[in-house]
């Protein structure tokens, strides 16, 4: 049963959100992907939003750009965590989505990440789960060392092309 709903607004979401959902394949969290517009099917939206709960979503994860109201409405009607990404936009940048999302009203609160951050969205979820799952938290913490490892590895390719490594 899928723990995350990851809903977007539109198709070209898509390179940002399956990012979220990468990481939580990669860490051995299910989730359930799709496209709802907020704006063009309100009754699919509400629909989705409603039994999200009854079908085993702990978190959602949405992302929306431009009025971003995805994630805000999620919020409004989901009982739990919802995680809004502001999309990267052509005419403001992303900026009128970040602002939409986080300047939600007292009483509906959604977690929101940078722009574009698909990553640390699916992060973010998998924290969230794992406050009550310990397999879900080892593995947490073997991706931290494997980022750690990551880092310096090329700090020692860096020292091996003669720069110094403090």
């Amino acid at each position: 049963m899928a723990r995350v709903g990851i809903v977007m607004g539109s198709d070209s979401d898509m390179p940002v959100m399956s990012k979220a959902a990468d990481i939580l394949e990669e860490l051995g969290v299910d989730y359930e992907m799709t496209i709802i517009s907020a704006h063009r099917e309100p009754d699919v939206f509400f629909e989705y939003a409603k039994s999200a709960e009854s079908k085993g979503f702990q978190v959602i994860i949405a992302g929306a750009g431009m009025a971003a109201h995805l994630p805000g409405m999620c919020a409004a009607i989901f009982p739990m965590p919802v995680i809004g990404i502001p999309m990267h936009t052509t005419s403001l940048g992303g900026r009128d989505s970040l602002y939409s999302i986080v300047q939600m009203p007292s009483g509906i609160p959604v977690a929101t990440v940078a722009i574009n951050g698909g990553v640390n969205a699916g992060l973010l979820a998998a924290k969230i789960l794992a406050t009550s799952d310990k397999a879900l938290l080892e593995r947490l913490k073997k991706y931290s060392e494997k980022l750690k490892k990551q880092v310096e590895d090329k700090a020692e390719r860096l020292a091996s092309v003669g720069y110094k490594n403090y």
